[in-house]
């Protein structure tokens, strides 16, 4: 069961679903950034096109409007990099930043990784952290394990004490490099 919320896009009241309605808003306010500030006469023109979308692909005024209709009106639309550069570019906050004076630079964390693991991403995240190969981190490992001592408990008594790391953001808007 999902929820559904009530919007006024372009003078015309629609029922979204809440997904539908985040992926608009977010959609929407791309493109207000990229837009000159005092300019809400084309913001206007675009919402009214949006809710002529919608009439055209929604049947009855009592449908919902679910995420597809709203991606495939997006598609229709455009990207939101087609209506310009925004204004006042704003720099991703990724954490902390380096102090130019602070010697270590910014603190880190290790994790499990999500993408470079074998068995549970020990050594993909060891290989993040230390900036490493994680394929060379893997055959110490192994070695380690065969002849240095290391136990498997080790092995799996870093999988429970690691934390995963936390899965991105997924933004529809950003192109894929």
């Amino acid at each position: 069961m999902k929820e559904t919320v009530n919007v006024n896009i372009g003078s015309v009241a629609f029922t979204l679903d809440e997904d539908a309605c985040r992926l608009l808003k977010g959609y929407f306010d791309d493109i207000r950034k990229r837009l000159p500030e005092d300019d809400n006469e084309t913001m206007a023109d675009i919402e009214a096109r949006v809710a002529e979308i919608f009439r055209e692909r929604v049947a009855s005024p009592m449908r919902v409007i679910s995420i597809d209709v709203v991606r495939a009106t997006m598609a229709q639309m455009g990207a939101p990099s087609d209506f310009g550069e925004p204004r006042n570019p704003e720099p991703e906050d990724d954490g902390p930043h380096p102090d130019p004076g602070d010697p270590q630079g910014p603190s880190r964390k290790l994790y499990r990784s999500r993408t470079e693991r074998s068995i549970a991403g020990i050594c993909g995240g060891l290989g993040e952290f230390f900036n490493a190969d994680p394929t060379m981190i893997r055959l110490l490992m192994l070695l380690l394990i065969l002849f240095g001592g290391l136990s498997l408990w080790a092995y799996v008594i870093l999988w429970i004490v690691i934390p995963e790391a936390p899965a991105p953001n997924f933004n529809p808007y950003q192109k894929k490099s």
